[in-house]
């Protein structure tokens, strides 16, 4: 019964930060076929906005540097006061965010010269502002999960989002027919500035939503404990190697390709690599909504068998559903490609490899926790950084001669040896009864029918979804039928929400 409830409480959770991240993400998609249709790609701006903000979460794991899982371990520390932790986290962040921005600042133009944006510096000066804000606002957000509060979390998120796409579709969409009809109320508008109203729209929005973290930001009246800095700090380096590797297994190869592929070639096929991954995102939304409340979940745990059983059923459960949602965006892709515009399209082919690699992130981040369990975080460090070489090395020795599929491909190599190398030592250190026969299955499964339908020779776009359908649903017919104690959960979860109703 209690590992039910612990497990419903997981679902329930996951079911609200995967509303805010899902929904968020699924309305940030407006924004996909408003740059890719109001930019062309022949321009290479999107291969700009791809590269700035590729930077950008290669930074905010470094201003970050693992503060929030350090903050989970802490606050669930016996003896340890949470609100010191909070305040020692959030304050440890907030300064090394502070000073990044200064940096920047005062070194701007050498900065802005060596990325190759010399012509446009403030790009990168508004892009350091977002992401000092955006590490500030990552322990702010932690604080909020650790204390349960779902739907502040959802709300501030989807907060942003709304802020984000209405200030985007005023800039792309109105803005070009004032500045004809009313020139000097739009004086300050620029056609040709687009990519860098982008950037603008960004920082404008992130001030904003930092305001309504009043509450949490007050707590920081706690200061800083020094003894208990220093811990989290010998707790939290490797997390930073950790979060660095995994983060350029992410964002390497859309860092690197301008200088790989260097001039406008570069930005245009940069351009149509980042459009296009962004339908595969749908699996960053899960296993990032997964994220937020399995953390939580795994520290406030008990370290027993029945819990390492959950973590068990956990897994299973995370591996069928993101294959489910892999068949999901790939059957119906005649539908899905139309976000971006059609001279994007002949990148469509990195779409699944993308998906499979993300999926292998989320086993990989599920597996993760015996090693921040034992605090022996600096195996994922090691594992990352293995990782992240092979990645790097598909790309410089590849991406000369096969352009972005190398990207693809580096990133599936990468995060598929992080997952292997994590499973293997840690049924050494730490072993948990992962089910790997039913993970087998499904796999070959998920396989058979992903070829299937790229085998049955069909011209209809009509009929290829309705014979995609059905093969999405034959894989559902084989999870009901293999996993009876699964499909009876949600039977009864759902018999309980109706009758909890019906009682109202």
């Amino acid at each position: 019964m209690a590992e039910n409830n612990r497990l419903g409480s997981l679902a329930k959770q996951t079911a609200i930060y995967g509303l805010s991240s899902i929904i968020g993400r699924f309305l940030n998609y407006l924004l996909v076929p408003l740059y890719t249709y109001k930019i062309a790609a022949e321009s290479g701006g999107y291969g700009i906005v791809t590269n700035l903000y590729a930077y950008t979460a290669l930074l905010l794991v470094i201003l970050t540097f693992g503060m929030e899982t350090t903050f989970f371990r802490f606050s669930n520390k016996e003896g340890v006061d949470p609100n010191k932790a909070f305040s020692t986290s959030g304050l440890a962040v907030g300064l090394v965010a502070l000073v990044f921005v200064v940096l920047v600042s005062v070194f701007l133009k050498p900065i802005a010269h060596g990325l190759h944006y010399a012509e446009h510096p403030e790009f990168v000066e508004i892009m350091a502002i977002i992401v000092a804000l955006d590490a500030f606002q990552a322990i702010l957000f932690a604080c909020l999960r650790y204390e349960n509060k779902a739907i502040k979390f959802a709300t501030l998120k989807l907060s942003f989002i709304f802020l984000n796409i209405g200030m985007n579709l005023f800039i792309f969409l109105v803005a070009p027919g004032l500045k004809e009809s009313h020139p000097a109320l739009m004086g300050w508008y620029d056609n040709s500035y687009q990519v860098g109203y982008i950037f603008i729209v960004n920082l404008i929005c992130t001030g904003l939503i930092t305001l309504g973290f009043i509450p949490e930001i007050k707590k920081l009246r706690y200061g800083i404990d020094r003894d208990m800095l220093k811990e989290m700090l010998r707790y939290t380096w490797p997390l930073l190697l950790l979060g660095l590797a995994g983060i350029l297994n992410q964002v390497a190869d859309k860092i690197c390709y301008r200088f790989i592929v260097p001039g406008e070639e570069g930005d245009v096929q940069l351009g149509i690599y980042g459009a296009c991954v962004k339908i595969a995102m749908i699996m960053a939304m899960i296993t990032q909504a997964f994220r937020y409340a399995y953390e939580p979940f795994v520290f406030g745990g008990k370290r027993d068998k029945a819990d390492k059983e959950t973590q068990a059923k956990v897994m299973k459960y995370f591996i069928i559903f993101t294959l489910l949602a892999f068949l999901a965006v790939v059957m119906y892709m005649p539908l899905l490609k139309h976000i971006i515009k059609s001279d994007y399209w002949e990148g469509l082919r990195v779409v699944p490899i993308v998906m499979m690699a993300e999926i292998f992130m989320g086993i990989y981040f599920n597996l993760s926790f015996w090693y921040k369990l034992i605090d022996e975080t600096w195996w994922g460090a090691i594992f990352s950084a293995i990782g992240c070489v092979v990645l790097l090395a598909i790309n410089f020795i590849f991406v000369p001669k096969y352009g972005y599929m190398a990207c693809a491909w580096g990133g599936f190599a990468g995060y598929g040896i992080c997952m292997v190398l994590s499973y293997f030592v840690g049924q050494k250190k730490a072993p948990i009864p992962y089910d790997l026969k039913s993970a087998l299955l499904y796999l070959v499964v998920t396989t058979a029918l992903f070829y299937a339908q790229k085998l049955i020779p069909i011209e209809s776009t009509t009929w290829t979804l309705v014979v995609n359908t059905a093969l999405l649903l034959l894989y559902v017919a084989v999870v009901c039928v293999v996993e009876k104690e699964l499909v009876k959960g949600i039977a009864g979860f759902v018999r309980m929400k109706i009758l909890k109703k019906q009682s109202i």
